[in-house]
């Protein structure tokens, strides 16, 4: 059985890792929360193997990584806090290991691979990297109708994802050398992978955001769609979330698309009024579509002209 002790790390871990995420999860039924904690810190312990690998040579990052499978999955014994947690939540909540391989295969991938040719190829990435964690967070929150909570599940996982890499295309390139924008989305503006290493923002580099951010906002509306099929306690918080990581969209375009001198960052602040609006709004009406629309910074497709069309999706487990 998880102790407190695994789960105040795993806490611990979050609140220092992902602080975005970590506010909206405070709001979480404690049966969900708790668990949520342990989620997330083992996410962090695999993405940290090759995010935080200075000087670890390849061929170590993937024996851990290979290490920390078999102790997620329970193929060994492991005396990590998080790790031993993680094994027993998997049992626990019938999390399918095909989704923990997948996530671990994505984090193998970051040990080599520095681009993405196509957006279906970082799609292929992100069902690892993003969309498994969605599903196993479903799981975990144990909807009633899992099988039409899941797809919106791997939409809302992709869209988390894909705002973090526009947010973060400065600090991916000092930190780890890798664009997540795909080769194509560059090919097709004129923008080259050396002018983004060198911070060069132009009407080009603009252009290719406001593609990307259109991609990620499709996404939003997918995932939002399907909060109403979550367990009631659980659908504020969800939808928080998504405001919330939906808010560097407004950071972005504030700062005209200018992602390369610096990293947008919502404040606490920021935060605490996103939270009081999103609630306030949830009083008076219980669909979180309605309370999206109305508390996010984005607009709706229906409500703007269309931009590219949105990649083929990927079929869902």
């Amino acid at each position: 059985m998880v102790d407190e002790d695994q789960i105040a790390r795993s806490k611990e871990i979050q609140q220092r890792t992902g602080k975005t995420f970590h506010f909206a999860t405070r709001l979480l039924p404690k049966r969900v929360r708790e668990a949520t904690y342990v989620l997330y810190a083992f996410f962090r312990v695999a993405d940290e193997v090759v995010d935080d690998a200075d000087r670890v040579a390849p061929g170590d990052q993937r024996e851990t990584l290979e290490r920390l499978r078999a102790e997620a999955l329970g193929r060994q014994e492991s005396d990590d806090d998080v790790l031993a947690a993680f094994s027993e939540m998997r049992d626990q909540y019938d999390i399918d290991d095909e989704d923990v391989d997948v996530f671990i295969d994505a984090m193998l991938t970051d040990i080599t691979k520095h681009r993405y040719e196509s957006y279906a190829e970082l799609e292929t990435y992100m069902d690892g990297s993003a969309a498994a964690v969605g599903r196993m967070m479903t799981a975990v929150m144990d909807p009633n109708e899992a099988e039409k909570a899941l797809p919106h599940a791997t939409a809302l996982g992709e869209a988390f994802q894909l705002s973090n890499f526009l947010r973060d295309v400065r600090e991916d390139v000092v930190e780890r050398d890798r664009i997540y924008l795909p080769q194509t989305t560059l090919e097709k503006y004129d923008v080259t992978n050396e002018q983004i290493r060198n911070f060069e923002m132009s009407d080009r580099f603009v252009a290719v955001m406001r593609t990307e951010l259109d991609r990620a906002e499709r996404l939003y509306e997918e995932g939002v769609a399907g909060i109403r099929y979550l367990p009631e306690d659980c659908q504020f918080a969800v939808l928080l979330a998504a405001v919330l990581y939906a808010d560097h969209h407004r950071l972005i375009r504030k700062r005209g698309y200018d992602v390369l001198s610096k990293t947008p960052q919502l404040s606490t602040t920021r935060k605490a009024f996103l939270g009081a609006k999103t609630w306030l709004h949830w009083q008076f009406n219980k669909d979180p579509e309605t309370v999206f629309r109305k508390v996010s910074s984005l607009s709706y497709h229906d409500a703007r002209p269309s931009g590219p069309e949105p990649a083929e999706r990927l079929p869902t487990r």
